[in-house]
């Protein structure tokens, strides 16, 4: 359970310390005093969205801490779940801080974690309901989610969607097969030309690089063979030159004869065969690349167009030979998927019969299981309604079965009657305020068999109740802390009454700067607080002995 609670610079709170206790702790106070803050304060600190409004005027970020004891074995198993590992007495410490620049740190036992995990572990900690709660009842999509929460039906429905969305998949691949028929014969001619126009082209690897090099050899021709006829005559020599070749070999046979007179000279003579060798392999090059040139056609027009070809097709289908075999690829298998789409559609019929099939099975098990709970949940309901003060009260649980969905195939409407001969009516249709509140706190209370957390807070779930009704509330938040603590901010005095711990919100304005602060009230304070809420600022003899008559009704029921 929430044990205590600090919160420093949140809206007009600077720095307050809130013990809370076994039992039912009640929050109350003038409206504005900072109720809703404390409230604010628990959500953030349980993972939910916060902004950077929440920060007080002028300071650089808001710390909401939570100190919590006896943690169940659900906590622990989510905290295990996010390596976090827990501590031994059972305790729990959670802090949050949010910076005025809207940025967020959070820590579980003194180890960072993110939102999201803050969140899974706030779960399973605190249940809030509040007004907002009330006016969801309004929202008959909002119906179907506490019937399944209660239910028991969880699982099933999980199992339900997981043969839904399979059954979505496949019906909008098969509808698009069919809204797409029509188009995808044009698609067909297109694709075919663009795979013939590339297949035609037959582009190789490495192909631009290479034709490149030929045509800048066509085009250096003249100079090419200028060069290889002067290499040739330099190395063999002509008519009137002896080349290198003889040269070489006459100054070797000269080093050898110096080589008898002095053994440095056989090293040089080994040094002039070497290059003269390595002078007749490049003649033979030259001669070789001399014979390829009179033996080769030059066709530079070829070389040109091929050229062209590859760069029209560049600028179509990429810029890189490998790019273009890629996009080849590409058109050739969404041609081979377009022409076999008729096979694939009939493949997608059978399977969509047979998933329809079973998820119509899944969705009859839910609907019945739903409808089996909902007898007794009826019951449940209408005994906690007549005990909140609407004896004459008929609630009814409303199926209507519709097409597969995300839910299942009930549309589920929570119907009411407020009193004794009228006809159940949607509880948009007919439902007060305080009306709303009290099937809030039914079905919270029904709902509390089966909650796994240990504290339940209730924010003005007092809302359009007043007189023997505010009353009954008041007892029945009492019957419920006796489970679970309960932290309840009310207006109502009958309900402040049977406080366990009473915590008193004020605010106050010091030096120009304004101020909330958090008082447990004891004894006399408790009674002249209760008595402020009947009777407003003049406290009276009568409020006040009207404020001890409460408290007594609740010690002594």
């Amino acid at each position: 359970m929430l044990t205590n609670l600090r919160i420093e610079n949140v809206a007009v709170i600077e720095k307050v310390s809130i013990s809370f206790e076994k039992g039912l702790n009640i929050l109350t106070g003038e409206t504005g005093a900072g109720k809703s803050i404390v409230i604010d304060a628990i959500n953030a600190v349980l993972g939910e969205r916060t902004t950077k409004q929440i920060v007080r005027n002028g300071a650089d970020s808001a710390k909401v801490t939570a100190y919590f004891d006896f943690i169940g074995e659900n906590v622990i198993d989510v905290l295990k779940s996010l390596d976090i590992e827990p501590e031994e007495d059972g305790s729990l410490l959670i802090n949050r801080v949010i910076t005025a620049d809207g940025r967020s740190t959070c820590r579980i036992n003194g180890q960072p974690v993110t939102v999201s995990m803050l969140r899974q572990v706030g779960n399973e900690l605190i249940s809030i309901c509040g007004q907002h709660d009330s006016q969801k009842l309004l929202q008959s999509e909002n119906h179907i989610v506490y019937i399944d929460s209660l239910g028991g039906t969880s699982e099933l429905l999980e199992d339900y969607r997981t043969v839904y969305t399979k059954a979505c998949e496949i019906k909008k691949e098969l509808d698009s097969l069919k809204r797409n028929d029509s188009d995808n014969r044009q698609r067909l001619d297109f694709l075919k030309y663009q795979i013939d126009e590339l297949e035609r082209a037959d582009i190789q690897i490495g192909e631009k690089e290479k034709l490149n090099g030929e045509k800048r050899k066509i085009k250096d021709r003249e100079k090419i063979t200028s060069a290889l006829y002067s290499a040739h005559s330099i190395i063999s020599g002509d008519e009137n030159t002896s080349g290198l070749c003889d040269n070489l070999y006459h100054l070797s046979s000269f080093l050898a004869q110096l080589r008898d007179y002095d053994s440095e000279f056989g090293e040089y003579e080994k040094s002039v065969d070497d290059l003269r060798y390595e002078l007749e392999d490049c003649l033979s090059a030259l001669n070789r690349m001399s014979s390829s040139f009179e033996d080769e056609e030059v066709d530079i027009d070829s070389i040109e167009e091929r050229l062209d070809i590859i760069y029209r097709l560049s600028k179509k289908y990429g810029s890189t030979e490998e790019e273009m075999l890629e996009t080849l690829e590409r058109l050739q298998k969404e041609y081979h998927s377009i022409t076999t789409s008729d096979e694939r559609a009939e493949e997608l019929e059978e399977e969509y019969n047979q998933i329809s099939q079973l998820l119509r099975k899944k969705a009859s098990i839910l609907s019945e299981k739903r409808k089996s709970f909902c007898v007794e949940f009826e019951k449940q309901i209408m005994q906690q309604l007549a005990y909140l003060d609407m004896p004459g009260a008929v609630f009814k649980v409303d199926f209507k079965t519709v097409n597969p969905g995300s839910n299942g195939i009930d549309d589920v409407q929570f119907l009411l009657s407020a009193n004794a001969g009228q006809e159940p009516k949607p509880l948009s249709k007919i439902a007060s305020g305080g009306e709303l509140s009290r099937i809030m706190l039914a079905i919270r209370c029904a709902l509390a068999e089966s909650e796994s957390v240990s504290t339940l807070i209730f924010d003005e779930i007092d809302t359009g109740i007043s007189g023997r009704a505010a009353h009954k509330v008041g007892y029945k938040l009492k019957q419920l802390s006796s489970g679970f603590q309960v932290i309840c901010v009310t207006h109502l005095a009958q309900i402040a009454a049977g406080a366990d711990n009473h915590l008193l919100i004020e605010k106050r304005t010091e030096e120009g700067k304004t101020f909330t602060l958090v008082t447990n009230l004891e004894s006399d304070a408790r009674i002249k607080e209760i008595a402020r809420i009947i009777g407003g600022d003049i406290v009276t003899r009568a409020t006040l002995s009207s404020a001890e008559e409460l408290i007594k009704f609740f010690d002594n029921p």
